[in-house]
C-alpha cells in the first residue's frame, strides 16, 4: 500500500480525469464527426465511443450452418486436377484419375512400375491421404486414397474456421464495431451485427456463397435432350442470367450443360477488382487475380481444352462461357456480365474477401429494431439505478457518514466501469448491464466487511485513526479472497460462455478489479484525508 497520502490522491484524481475523458465522446460525441477540432487534433484525446451489443443497438443475428460434404467434394475433385497434371508433366501414363465417394481418389496407372513415382509424390504432396485399395491387373497398377480420419476433422475445422474468417472479412467492409462472429457448437456460426442499419445489405453480402468454379461446359451431349429431362451422368444444367444493364431487369436465363466436376475454385484468388470496359458502352466487369498454385491450374485448364467452352460459375450461375483459344497464362482472368456497377463492386469485395469455401444455410435470423434496443436500455438503466439508490440509501442509513464514503466509492467504480469498457472497446450488452447491477452490490459489500471490523476495533476502546487502520488491515484478506475466487467464476463463463453468457461475464470481470480499487484504495485514502486533516474524535460508522 502506498502510504504517502499526496501520492494517492494524485492517482485517484488521475484515474477519475482519465476516466471522465474516456467517457466524454459517449456521451457528449455520438459520432466522431461530432467532435470539436481541438479533441479530435489532440491525438492522446480518446475518440471511440462505448460499444453496445445487438440487444441494446438493435440490429441482426444469424446461426448459420456450413456443408461441409459439399466442400470436400470440391476439394477432392481439385486435387484430382493438379495430379493430372503431375502425371502429365512427369510423362507418367494414366487412363484414369478420378474421385472416389466424398473423401477419395482412385488412379489407374497403365505402367505399374511407376507407381513409386505415384507414391512418392502423393506421400509429398498430400500427407493427409492413407490408401485403403491398391490392384495390379490387366498390366494397370489401381489405387485408391481416402483422408485419414483425424485429417478429415482437421478440414472440417479448418473449413468453418475459413468460412468464419471469410465472413469477418465481409463483414469488416460494413464497417461495423464490434460484430460478434464466433463458433457455435462443432460446425455452427453465429454472427451478430450490432447497430446495422441496412440489414438487408448485410445478409446478402453474408449469404452469398461467391464460390467461384471453373467447369467445362458439356459438348459431348445434346442440351435440348437435357432441357428435356435426359441429363446425362456427371453433367448438370446451369442458367445464367441475362438482364437489362441499364434496368437490371431480368431479359432471360440462358441454360447451358455444364460438367459438374470442378477444375478450379476461387480459394487460388489473390484479388479481385471491377474494370470498365474500353470498348462497347463501357460497362464494368471484375478482374480476378490467381496465386501461383492458381496460375499454373488455369494453365494446365486452357492448355488442355483449348478449343472448348470455359464456363466461370458463382454460386451455381454461370457467369460467362467464353471459347479457350489457347493456353492462357498471366495468372488473371475476367469475370463479364450483365452487372452493373453496384453488382460489380460487390463481386469484387466477397471475392477479395474471400470466397466462402463451402455454402452455408440460415438455421435461425431475427433482426432486432432499435426501438427494442432503447426500451432495454431504459429498463435496464432504471433497474441499475433504482438498485444503486436504494444501497446508498442503505448504506448512510446503517452507517451514517461512513457509509457517505462507500457511496461515493461506489460513483466512482461506475464510472471506471464504464470508461475502461470503453478504452478496451469492449461491447456493453443487456447482461453486461446486469453485471453492472451485480456489481453494485458486490462493491459496497468490502465496505460492509470493511466497516464491521472498524466498530470492533472502536468497541476496543481504539481512537478513530487507529479502528480504520485495524479494520482496513483486518479486513483485507477476507475481501481479497472473496473478489478473487468470484473473479475466476467470471473468467471461466468468460472463457467458456458465448453472447449473454460472456457480456455479463465482462462486466463482472472489470467490476470486480475496479470495485477493489474505489472499496479499498479510494476509501481508505477518502477516510485517512479526513482523520488527517480534521481532529475527529468520533467516528460515525
Amino acid at each position: 500500500m502506498i502510504k504517502d497520502l499526496n501520492i494517492r490522491i494524485t492517482i485517484i484524481v488521475v484515474v477519475v480525469l482519465v476516466s471522465i475523458a474516456y467517457l466524454t465522446p459517449t456521451f457528449f460525441f455520438q459520432e466522431e464527426k461530432e467532435m470539436p477540432e481541438f479533441w479530435k487534433k489532440a491525438k492522446i484525446l480518446p475518440t471511440k465511443t462505448l460499444n453496445r451489443g445487438l440487444d441494446l443497438e438493435g440490429g441482426m443475428h444469424m446461426l448459420l450452418g456450413v456443408d461441409l460434404d459439399e466442400s470436400l467434394i470440391n476439394t477432392m475433385d481439385r486435387m484430382t486436377v493438379e495430379i493430372k497434371g503431375y502425371l502429365d508433366k512427369e510423362e507418367i501414363p494414366y487412363s484414369d484419375v478420378e474421385r472416389h465417394g466424398t473423401d477419395g481418389i482412385r488412379i489407374v496407372l497403365t505402367d505399374p512400375e511407376k507407381q513409386d513415382d505415384l507414391k512418392a509424390y502423393i506421400n509429398k504432396t498430400y500427407r493427409f491421404f492413407e490408401v485403403v485399395e491398391t490392384s495390379t491387373l490387366g498390366g494397370k497398377f489401381e489405387v485408391t486414397y481416402k483422408y485419414r480420419e483425424k485429417d478429415l476433422l482437421t478440414f472440417k475445422d479448418r473449413t468453418v474456421d475459413q468460412t468464419l474468417e471469410t465472413i469477418r472479412n465481409r463483414v469488416d467492409e460494413l464497417g461495423l464495431a464490434e460484430p460478434e462472429i464466433v463458433r457455435q457448437g462443432d460446425y455452427d456460426i453465429l454472427v451478430q451485427l450490432p447497430g446495422l442499419a441496412d440489414a438487408e445489405k448485410a445478409k446478402s453480402l453474408i449469404k452469398k456463397v461467391a464460390l467461384l468454379e471453373f467447369k467445362l461446359v458439356d459438348d459431348k451431349n445434346d442440351l435440348e435432350e437435357a432441357l428435356k429431362g435426359n441429363v446425362p451422368e456427371g453433367s448438370e444444367i446451369l442458367y445464367q442470367k441475362i438482364k437489362d444493364r441499364d434496368t437490371g431487369e431480368l431479359l432471360e436465363s440462358r441454360p447451358y450443360l455444364i460438367e459438374k466436376k470442378t477444375l478450379m475454385t476461387g480459394e487460388v484468388i489473390t484479388d479481385a477488382n471491377i474494370s470498365i470496359s474500353t470498348t462497347g458502352r463501357g460497362y464494368p466487369h471484375v478482374v480476378i487475380n490467381f496465386d501461383s498454385r492458381g496460375e499454373a491450374l488455369f494453365e494446365k485448364i486452357s492448355g488442355d481444352n483449348v478449343g472448348r467452352n470455359l464456363a466461370i460459375i458463382l454460386d451455381n450461375s454461370v457467369y460467362s462461357a467464353p471459347v479457350i483459344k489457347t493456353r492462357i497464362s498471366g495468372g488473371s482472368a475476367i469475370i463479364e456480365g450483365s452487372f452493373t456497377r453496384e453488382e460489380a463492386s460487390e463481386l469484387a469485395i466477397v471475392l477479395r474477401a474471400g470466397a466462402l469455401p463451402a455454402k452455408i444455410t440460415v438455421h435461425e435470423e431475427r433482426t432486432v429494431g432499435p426501438s427494442l434496443g432503447k426500451d432495454s436500455i431504459r429498463k435496464g438503466f432504471m433497474a441499475t439505478l433504482v438498485g444503486g439508490a436504494l444501497v446508498i440509501i442503505a448504506m448512510v442509513l446503517y452507517y451514517g457518514a461512513s457509509g457517505l464514503v462507500a457511496d461515493l466509492a461506489l460513483f466512482l467504480n461506475m464510472i471506471i466501469i464504464l470508461a475502461v469498457m470503453s478504452a478496451l472497446q469492449a461491447t456493453l450488452t443487456l447482461p453486461g448491464i446486469a453485471g453492472i447491477a451485480l456489481t453494485i452490490g458486490m462493491a459496497v459489500d468490502a465496505n460492509v466487511l470493511v466497516f464491521e471490523r472498524v466498530r470492533e476495533e472502536l468497541r476496543l476502546g481504539k481512537t478513530p485513526r487507529a479502528a480504520l487502520e485495524g479494520g482496513y488491515s483486518k479486513a483485507f484478506l477476507t475481501i481479497m479472497d472473496a473478489n478473487v475466487t468470484t473473479l475466476i467464476a467470471a473468467l471461466v463463463l468468460f472463457q467458456f460462455g458465448t453472447g449473454a453468457v460472456k457480456g455479463f461475464a465482462i462486466t463482472l470481470s472489470i467490476g470486480i478489479v475496479t470495485s477493489l480499487f474505489t472499496a479499498i484504495f479510494v476509501s481508505r485514502t477518502v477516510f485517512e484525508f479526513i482523520t488527517s486533516r480534521f481532529r475527529i474524535k468520533r467516528l460515525s460508522v
